[in-house]
């Protein structure tokens, strides 16, 4: 950067172009800024628009923007603080950006859902004691069902975010804090202010409505009308379909899934170059310019560094040269550099100069390999192996693209069994808890995992293997990221798991109401597949917009979630859930004895349902404007205090 600012892109008539590490990674850091910038300048309005049509008016469409901002800026000061430790990758503010809007419409959506439906099944009163109380009990009763389901939903994203602190690529590390902080804060928003913001408001959250809310058409025909509007629901006559044919239905699906997923197990991983930039970025021509134009392999060079000051001195240079001499004769060698002369084939073909002399310098000396292979390619691990295995007369670190990748390939592959057992035994625990089965925990995971790898598989369909990359406008490499997937695996599993949350509690809900196996499952369904839907439209708009950016794993990082996040809400929520809970019947909700005690005493219990006709009473019997027995400041003071 510095070079390129002191020198400029004209040097008289000459065009200069600038290439390497340093020139691509700054070439694809602008990029994604610039990107990301524009992406969320489309996204915020689309959302926006969105918000309205769902919510069906103004006033309640405002609350998620308002919980967003809050959850964003939230966010903002705790990787503001998080940086006064250690390093957090600019990149993980825009993750913040689009996760914190995406969760708050999320959590948002479904709390002022169940608001609305609370309140509309509780008779308007228009003597205001009454109606405050009935306010009131609306808010209790979303707090005990939408906000509990949404502090637990919260913690699975949570958890699933912070596996990525298991891997020391700091990258990764920065949008767990990025993520977590964001899903805390939204989740603490949602459960905390938003209540308080509709115990303000009340029946004005309907205020500047487009439409009519269904929840109050539906208690105005009267409790018989909603039943039957109910049962004519899609998300209703759905799952009783799927459940009348579970295993053709569930089978197809999942051989779907499957042949969805089948080319991910030929994915190759590897890391970003030049490619990922557009093809017309000067980085990216300066680079192919020197591999295709020019004979010379020093771009890609491997670097290694003997520490003569751990050895206790440096080496002779006998030493050195013999070393040089071994790395040359190394398949995929084409020359070495070092500080004695340069080598081919064994033999030394020219002797030092001041050039070579400058690889030497007080405790340390450089060799520089030079290859024919590609980096990042089996070619180059295998070469990178083959160096390090060359005994060295003094402790040797081998540097450069090639190694970079082996390194963090080895890292990642390390740790990846700690990130998995975290984001598989923490949300089994948590959904245990909230829900006392052993079965649901396990289906719910499988059923992720289903899906992701469905989605992972059209994900290398299309980047590694090309197919659809004209479309998109990407360079197909014939690898695939190495962190992208473990970025997506940990933020669409919390994001699945939250929609299977929010499912679950409702199927649970009127199973403990009475409601048969099937019944409970279809309600629950149609009570909450609008909605989840909805949630999974307005988030995917906000992953969408990643896939306008120029660079390929960007593009990639927002499609991925998108599709993972749409299959999750509509596909899989609407056959296999029905599907796999028909074929378990009462074993959903099993647990052994002990478990079950330990569930009973320690778990996370949904709050008993009530009857919304017994929490408003009249205490005006004498329709005197007073509670009987008592003064109206009084009363008036009591229900102030009570709001």
């Amino acid at each position: 950067s510095r070079l390129r600012q002191e020198l400029g892109d004209r040097l008289g008539p000459l065009e200069l172009g600038y290439s390497g590490q340093g020139p691509v990674f700054s070439a694809v850091s602008d990029r994604i800024e610039s990107d990301l910038a524009t992406a969320e300048s489309l996204a915020v309005p689309l959302v926006v628009l969105l918000l309205v049509v769902v919510f069906g008016g103004l006033v309640a469409a405002g609350l998620p923007l308002l919980v967003g901002a809050v959850s964003v800026l939230g966010t903002f000061f705790s990787l503001w603080m998080v940086t006064l430790f250690t390093d957090v990758s600019i990149f993980s503010i825009n993750l913040a950006t689009a996760l914190g809007l995406g969760l708050a419409i999320d959590y948002s959506l479904f709390i002022v859902s169940r608001f609305r439906e609370e309140l509309a099944a509780r008779p308007r009163s228009h003597w205001a004691p009454d109606e405050h109380r009935a306010v009131r009990a609306a808010v209790l009763r979303t707090v005990e069902t939408a906000g509990r389901t949404v502090a637990v939903s919260a913690l699975t994203v949570a958890v699933s975010l912070s596996a990525l602190l298991v891997f020391p690529l700091y990258f990764l590390r920065s949008f767990a804090f990025a993520g977590v902080g964001v899903t805390l804060v939204a989740a603490a928003t949602s459960v905390v202010a938003l209540p308080a913001l509709l115990a303000l408001l009340g029946r004005r959250v309907d205020l500047l409505s487009l439409r009519r809310h269904p929840g109050t058409r539906a208690a105005a025909n009267g409790v018989a009308a909603k039943e039957r509007n109910i049962a004519d629901g899609f998300w209703y006559r759905r799952a009783h379909a799927v459940m009348r044919h579970p295993v053709v239905v569930g089978g197809a699906v999942v051989l779907v899934l499957l042949v969805l997923g089948s080319p991910f197990l030929q994915a190759r991983f590897g890391v970003p170059d030049e490619r990922a930039l557009p093809g017309g970025a000067p980085a990216r021509v300066a680079t192919e310019q020197l591999r295709n134009d020019f004979a010379s392999d020093e771009v890609d060079a491997i670097a290694v560094v003997l520490d003569s000051e751990r050895a206790g001195g440096d080496p002779a240079d006998t030493e050195v040269a013999r070393y040089a001499s071994a790395l040359s004769n190394l398949d995929g060698v084409t020359r070495v550099d070092a500080p004695t002369g340069r080598y081919i084939g064994g033999v030394e073909v020219m002797a030092a100069d001041a050039m070579l002399a400058a690889y030497r310098v007080p405790g340390a000396i450089r060799l520089g390999v030079v290859s024919e292979v590609v980096p990042i390619s089996a070619d180059g691990e295998r070469l990178v192996a083959d160096i390090r295995a060359v005994p060295a007369p003094a402790p040797a670190f081998v540097g450069g693209g090639a190694a970079e990748f082996v390194d963090s390939t080895a890292a990642i592959a390390e740790r990846l069994p700690w990130a998995v057992a975290i984001i598989v035994v923490a949300p089994f625990i948590l959904l245990f808890l909230m829900f006392g089965s052993l079965l649901v925990p396990l289906k719910a995971i499988v059923l992720n995992v289903l899906s992701l790898s469905a989605t992972f598989g059209a994900m290398v369909w299309i980047f590694q293997e090309g197919h659809l990359a004209g479309a998109l406008g990407v360079t197909a490499t014939g690898l695939t990221d190495t962190t992208t997937p473990i970025l997506m695996f940990c933020i669409a599993f919390g994001l699945s798991m939250d929609y299977e949350v929010f499912l679950l509690s409702r199927i649970k809900e009127e199973h403990d109401k009475g409601a048969t196996n099937e019944e409970s499952v279809a309600l629950g369904l149609e009570r909450t597949g609008r909605i989840v839907t909805a949630a999974a439209l307005l988030l995917a708009v906000t992953f969408v917009a990643f896939a306008s950016s120029g660079v390929t794993f960007i593009k990639l990082f927002g499609l991925g979630l998108a599709l993972a996040v749409l299959m999750d809400a509509t596909i899989v929520r609407a056959t296999l859930v029905p599907a796999l809970m028909k074929l378990a019947g009462d074993a959903n909700w099993w647990a052994p004895a002990p478990l079950r005690r330990f569930q009973e005493r320690f778990g996370l219990h949904e709050a008993p349902a009530d009857d919304p006709s017994d929490e408003v009473i009249d205490l005006d019997d004498d329709g005197d404007g007073s509670i009987d027995g008592g003064s109206p400041d009084a009363q008036r003071e009591g229900d102030l205090a009570a709001v």
